[in-house]
């Protein structure tokens, strides 16, 4: 049993829960190596205080999940079965009376909450999100390396999108090609839906790319992450096309000497609103406070949006293997916008920036 199964058992066996159901696809993959999107089908792990999980999944996918490293029981199921019965008949008797069960409440829809009473009579719920949170917020020394193994291939895509720059050239265009030579270097997804955005674009901080062409004297904003045997990544790095204005120039260094102040706050034991702080104050000292309007960052792992919220409000403490990103920004409204993110991970000494492609101004043509 891994580190992650044993944690959670012995956390359900001090707090007297009976078992955990977890349903989500993220958690299932992080719990067991094995990721699968079901669809309308049911995947479940089923996690004990003492003795050994078992995986609930399609008859479909069972020997992928083997494949994947699982060694414990599976209940697989055709699409003409109910998964519930068989989970009742295979594990019903390693579940008293009136059993206290651990669940996603925010994973679980309503539906299987109630197949889950019926299949449990008399159960209670407990939420079991904390937990997992708490313990997918350090990662492993192995999960650290895959997630410097996905920053890099994240640096190669915006080498990828620079390359692809032209006069003329639509947003959708450099997206596509970034997208297609990534799936030849093997990755078979993107983090979130790549972003380009040129010119007054660049100041929606999460806008869309469409059809607007790149023109002389435009901002280039690449948002993107990738995929990486599980693990996400995600970088920002804002260019210049042909020319550059005094003033998006001066907003630039701003943006990167706070994106500097905030790596140079991240050590073990600092408060995570901090971080955001020392973003911000560089940002407002320079007169732009106004345009900085979202958090500093996100905790990064399995999901490209995970604990921590690196926002002012956050108390919590960093600890050795948490991973996050950096991400100030100056938006302009209706005229351009600047943003530079990077992925770090807490090292014992302060931490570590995993995404290597290089911060300076660059004016591209």
């Amino acid at each position: 049993m891994n580190s992650a199964l044993k944690l959670l058992s012995q956390w359900l066996a001090a707090n007297q829960y009976s078992f955990a159901f977890v349903n989500s696809t993220l958690n299932v993959f992080y719990l067991s190596n094995f990721y699968c999107q079901p669809h309308e089908r049911l995947l479940g792990l089923l996690v004990f205080p003492s003795g050994e999980p078992v995986l609930v999944c399609p008859l479909m996918e069972v020997a992928r999940a083997k494949s994947e490293g699982w060694t414990y029981e599976i209940i697989g199921y055709n699409d003409s079965e109910d998964p519930w019965q068989k989970i009742a008949a295979i594990v019903g008797d390693r579940v008293g009376p009136e059993p206290v069960i651990a669940v996603e409440k925010e994973q679980l829809p309503l539906f299987r909450a109630e197949a889950l009473q019926k299949t449990f009579p008399g159960c209670r719920f407990s939420a079991v999100e904390a937990k997992l949170r708490e313990l997918r917020n350090i990662k492993s020394d192995g999960e650290v390396q895959v997630l410097r193994e996905a920053a890099a291939l994240a640096d190669k895509a915006v080498e990828i999108g620079v390359a692809a720059l032209a006069e003329g050239k639509t947003e959708m265009e450099v997206v596509a090609e970034i997208e297609y030579n990534m799936k030849k270097l093997g990755v078979a997804r993107m983090s979130f839906p790549t972003m380009v955005l040129f010119g007054a674009k660049s100041a929606e901080s999460h806008g869309s790319p469409g059809d607007t062409r790149l023109q002389a004297g435009d901002l280039v904003l690449f948002d993107l992450g990738v995929v990486h045997k599980g693990y996400c990544s995600d970088i920002t790095r804002t260019f210049a096309f042909k020319s550059i204005t005094p003033e998006f120039e001066k907003i630039y260094e701003i943006t990167l000497k706070a994106n500097e102040a905030a790596i140079a706050a991240s050590a073990p034991g600092v408060r995570v609103g901090d971080i955001d702080k020392a973003a911000r104050e560089v940002i407002t000292a320079a007169g732009y406070g106004e345009y900085f309007t979202h958090r500093v960052g996100h905790g990064l792992g399995i999901d490209v949006h995970e604990y921590p919220s690196m926002n002012g409000e956050n108390d919590d403490l960093l600890a050795l293997g948490m991973a996050y990103t950096i991400e100030p920004g100056i938006y302009l409204p209706g005229r351009g916008g600047v943003r530079i993110e990077d992925d770090v991970v807490i090292t014992a000494d302060g931490c570590e920036t995993l995404t290597k492609f290089p911060k300076h101004l660059q004016i591209i043509g």
